[in-house]
């Protein structure tokens, strides 16, 4: 478990169940009669089809999108927390301040607390200050400053940027921020729409061993394989509407749906056999008077059945590179590059050879410079000191992940493909786009009204189609599914070019990196072939910064622990001091009001006319005089004392 952050401490099992969720968009169905149950110990992934309806059911549960029919069961006291994938950060904050939402569940107890300090002190006021202050101390509001910057380190921020504006960082960053306030609302149960969106390695590597270590339960939309496997146990499948539950990771999940395609197609056979008997039986005696019975029966079955429908988006699809000329064995040359944005100095003195048929995969922290090496390496950016160089006969690929500005907005997406496809391919360019998740009437589209995502794919498919010895690519996992990522995998394995890729999903470059560059800031280490080594490496740097983080945590909680432990003893010291001033006020009031009275007492005649009497009545008041004297200096002590306190 992480400690430093994970700060739940539920004594029972928290549990939720939903029952009958069900919801349409106009007439389509999305969610029909969904019902699942969740302990705070699950650790589901939730996977479909793009546009099968994963994020309206996480919207549905979380509160956020109503339902035509739900009914939800949730622990007592069990919280749920939502990670949209868009337009959650506040704006007008810090990255700190707007972190710190995630410990907004105190503020009915900070309220409480400010209102009570703000009364008359009583002991039952002082009582229930002692209890919230407690409350607070146990849930972990006093530790929030090294959690909270903890966690934004773990998602890649640095200490310089905890007071900087929410609106100084990207959209990817500001979700990074979003999703830290999510973490640290330590609720009992997480629901995260694409949280490994917009996340570096490094950051990866954090949020997987976060989710690990989670106290509550979890659900996570994800393409991240390798992700899922590394977290999930369960996997909750999304199809037309209707939602079955896998036992095990991924890879358990694609073993048993193809057990259950292979069995399904099975049963289609047989069906497809008993109805063609059927048939031809039909068709046999149709018009014989002694089968009219048997016949009329056989009919009426026929219209019972249920056909069996094979899923047509389950077929297998390929993708083949168009064939390019052998390149010279060093393919690429870098030496001496140098490479700086004003006082940002990216590359200082970088050299490296790429050799054919390697598979570069560059890697590390956002803002490392990844991006900016594809692009002088493809010729996109020359502003560059040092020298780049190509081996002989080599044709380059280059996707950017602006690529998709190239593409002919009057164009039909069939029509944009058929542009750039060469003769022999054209009879199977309806199958790529299928491939890259255009299919049926979706090749008919203009291509002025897909979205970033789908734009982001049509241009990887026309670089992907033409003849190149050396494939450049930034991040080219972006906006695909798993199913789609596999068949650019498989695609670019038996690529017999050098690709040199930037990518954060571990999954493509495990199984297809032969070297890997690590970047982060002006730190540079390079690992050949085995990525287990470099995953290794990876989990050992997130050991060490855990560590770290928990040695930053234990010490800052130990001060602030004195400091509270000094906070309430100061607390209580000042409340027994004010009940001790209102002792001595009230004794002050009755031996004034004593003094009085033996006065109107020694002013009687039958008093100062006797000398024993007068002489009693005088010495006790001399005494009363006395210990008001007394009192006063007290009280002036003690309120000296307050002013101090």
């Amino acid at each position: 478990m992480i400690a430093s952050t994970n700060e739940r401490c539920n004594v029972s099992m928290k549990n939720l169940q939903v029952h009958g969720l069900s919801l349409s968009f106009g007439e389509r169905r999305i969610l029909s009669d969904i019902s699942f149950n969740l302990s705070e110990k699950s650790r589901v992934a939730l996977m479909g089809a793009n546009g099968c309806g994963k994020s309206t059911l996480l919207k549905a549960i979380s509160g956020n999108m109503e339902a035509e029919s739900m009914s939800i069961a949730l622990s007592k006291g069990a919280r749920i927390s939502y990670l949209p994938q868009s337009d959650i950060v506040p704006e007008g904050k810090s990255v700190y301040d707007a972190a710190e939402h995630g410990y907004d569940r105190f503020m009915p107890a900070l309220n409480a607390l400010k209102k009570l300090e703000g009364m008359e002190a009583n002991l039952k006021n002082a009582e229930m200050i002692a209890s919230l202050h407690e409350e607070l101390a146990e849930g972990g509001y006093y530790d929030r400053k090294s959690r909270i910057e903890q966690v934004l380190l773990g998602l890649g921020f640095e200490m310089r940027d905890m007071e900087r504006p929410v609106e100084d960082f990207s959209g990817g960053y500001q979700m990074r921020i979003a999703l830290a306030r999510v973490l640290l609302e330590a609720s009992d149960f997480l629901l995260l729409d694409e949280p490994t969106n917009y996340l570096d390695i490094d950051a990866l590597t954090y949020l997987e061993g976060f989710i690990k270590g989670y106290g509550g339960g979890v659900v996570l939309v994800s393409h991240d394989q390798d992700f899922i496997d590394s977290t999930c146990t369960e996997i909750f499948s999304l199809d037309h509407g209707k939602l079955k539950a896998y036992k095990g990771n991924y890879e358990s999940y694609i073993r048993q749906i193809e057990e259950e395609k292979a069995e399904r197609e099975k049963s289609y056979l047989r069906q497809k056999e008993e109805i063609e008997r059927t048939e031809a039986f039909i068709e046999r005696f149709r018009y014989k008077a002694t089968k009219a019975k048997q016949v009329q029966s056989r009919i009426k079955a026929l219209e019972k059945i249920e056909e069996i429908e094979l899923d047509e988006s389950s077929k297998k699809v390929s993708f083949s590179f168009p064939e390019a000329p052998r390149s010279g064995d060093d393919t690429l040359i870098i030496e001496h590059l140098s490479k700086a944005y004003g006082d940002n100095v990216i590359y200082d003195d970088f050299s490296m050879i790429i050799n054919r048929g390697e598979r570069v995969a560059i890697t590390g922290r956002n803002g490392s410079g990844k991006s900016t090496l594809l692009r002088m390496i493809a010729g996109a950016d020359k502003d560059y000191d040092g020298i780049i160089r190509y081996g002989s006969n080599v044709l380059i690929g280059y996707y950017a992940q602006d690529s998709s500005e190239s593409i002919n907005a009057e164009n039909t997406v069939l029509e944009e493909i058929e542009s750039i496809a060469d003769t022999r391919d054209i009879p199977r360019v309806r199958n790529m786009l299928g491939a890259f998740l255009f299919s049926g009437d979706d090749v008919k589209k203009k291509c002025s009204v897909l979205s970033g995502g789908e734009k982001s794919r049509l241009a990887l498919l026309k670089i992907l189609m033409h003849p190149a010895n050396l494939l450049i690519l930034d991040e080219p996992t972006n906006h695909l599914d798993i199913g789609t990522k596999e068949i650019l995998l498989d695609a670019v394995s038996r690529f017999d070019g050098t690709v040199i890729f930037v990518s954060h999903d571990k999954h493509f470059i495990s199984h297809l990196a032969t070297r890997i560059l690590y970047l982060n800031g002006k730190e540079r280490e390079e690992y050949i072939g085995n990525w287990d080594y470099f995953n290794f490496k990876l989990k050992e740097k997130e050991a060490r910064f855990l560590e770290s983080g928990k040695d930053r945590e234990k010490e800052e909680k130990t001060v602030q622990k004195s400091d509270y432990e000094n906070d309430k003893a100061r607390k209580n010291r000042r409340k027994k001091l004010e009940r001790e001033l209102e002792a001595i006020e009230e004794r002050i009031a009755e031996l004034e009001e004593s003094i009085k009275a033996l006065e109107e007492e020694s002013m009687r005649s039958e008093v100062y006319s006797n000398a024993s009497k007068i002489t009693r009545v005088m010495e006790e008041k001399r005494k009363k005089e006395d210990e008001k004297a007394q009192e006063e200096e007290r009280w002036l002590l003690i309120t000296e004392a307050l002013e101090i306190e």
